[in-house]
């Protein structure tokens, strides 16, 4: 005789309060574990299509393993220092950058800043804001993410932990399989389909799309001259893991640049406008469809709630499985709704009643 569904509830219920408990007490000790399984899940694909050209599971493994260690030693030795060197100078010149601003606008528009106006006096305490709280803020998160990523964790357990997770992902993917309840066993491997689509989709989709735009972006702004383009290209392709928000934040960011550094010289301000134009085109009508699809059933708002409410409540570890349970809970509430709206509950006794026909 199968469980009561009420019991099944209960049982089901401690167990993901249980599973939040955990989370919450150990926190940044799991932090290298969370990395590794993300890791690992986004290079199984690519595991697996090794394995179909005739490469053995620890084979693939270590090849991609070894082409990951060279990606890595390489953006650490020649885009990180580029990166932090280009946001401290963006910081430290903030205040220059608004006294531009400032003449501009006293230019154009003399009685906006008359000595004493509130616009003015606004203008002033940002940027003194920006270069006193800039640095601090940015040395505080380096020193943050040196305690978080220290060099165990960063150069030895996360490859590590990654290398034996994708090494052995199937065998665990069978075994978790076996082992779950018997009544329930089809619709959880429909659900957990579901939400590999999903994730797929949206991470290893997504993260792809962030990558080229980030990298374009870059590139980009970095050859026609302006100053920090790395950063903001950057910035724009980071923030494209948010549909739009990217390329508004990182476009208007690279304009105002732009405007400061180019101004006069009409044609260099087209052209970083052109950038984004070309960004968002390829983006819209190439990579999304291509990458990420038409439909991953991650709705923006949706997805920013979940990396408020989990970073606010994990940290950063929380940040780190907010996509992957917005997902699942994605998935859950359509099944759910699926089922509400297959029911008695939502039909009426109506839907069991034939409807009658006149004899003509």
């Amino acid at each position: 005789m199968a469980l009561p569904v009420r019991d099944q509830m209960k049982y089901w219920g401690v167990a993901a309060a249980v599973f939040l408990a955990v989370l919450w007490l150990l926190g940044d000790v799991i932090l290298p574990f969370v990395l590794g399984m993300a890791v690992a899940y986004m290079l199984d694909p690519v595991a697996d299509k090794l394995e179909s050209w005739g490469f053995s599971r620890i084979a693939a493994t270590v090849v991609i393993t070894l082409v990951a260690a060279v990606l890595f030693v390489l953006i650490a030795l020649l885009v990180i220092p580029t990166l932090i060197n280009q946001t401290t100078d963006l910081v430290n010149i903030a205040p220059e950058l608004i006294n531009n601003l400032q003449n501009f606008l006293t230019e154009k528009f003399p009685t906006l800043l008359d000595e004493g106006s509130q616009l003015r006096q606004t203008l002033v305490k940002i940027g003194e804001t920006i270069q006193s709280k800039g640095g601090e803020l940015l040395s505080g998160a380096l020193a943050s993410a040196m305690s978080l990523f220290n060099v165990v964790m960063l150069l030895v357990l996360v490859p590590v932990i990654t290398f034996y997770l994708l090494m052995d992902w199937d065998r665990m993917v069978a075994k978790i399989d076996g082992l779950l309840p018997r009544d329930h066993a089809p619709v959880i491997r429909r659900l957990a389909s579901d939400i590999d689509s999903t994730l797929a989709s949206f991470i290893r989709g997504q993260g792809t799309v962030c990558l080229i735009l980030g990298t374009f972006y870059a590139a980009g702004l970095m050859l026609v001259g302006l100053k920090f383009g790395l950063v903001a290209g950057a910035v724009a392709g980071a923030l494209t893991f948010i549909p739009y928000v990217g390329a508004i934040v990182g476009g208007l960011l690279s304009i105002g640049l732009a405007l400061f550094q180019f101004w006069g010289e009409w044609q260099w301000i087209a052209a970083v406008v052109a950038i984004f134009a070309i960004g968002q085109f390829v983006e819209g009508n190439i990579l999304t469809p291509n990458l990420v699809g038409s439909s991953i059933g991650l709705h923006p708002v949706w997805l920013i709630f979940a990396l408020s409410a989990f970073g606010t409540l994990f940290g950063f570890v929380g940040m780190l499985i907010a996509v992957p349970v917005a997902a699942a809970l994605g998935v859950v509430a359509r099944f759910g709704i699926d089922r509400y709206q297959d029911s008695r509950l939502y039909r009426g006794l109506s839907a069991d009643e034939e409807p009658e026909t006149e004899d003509v």
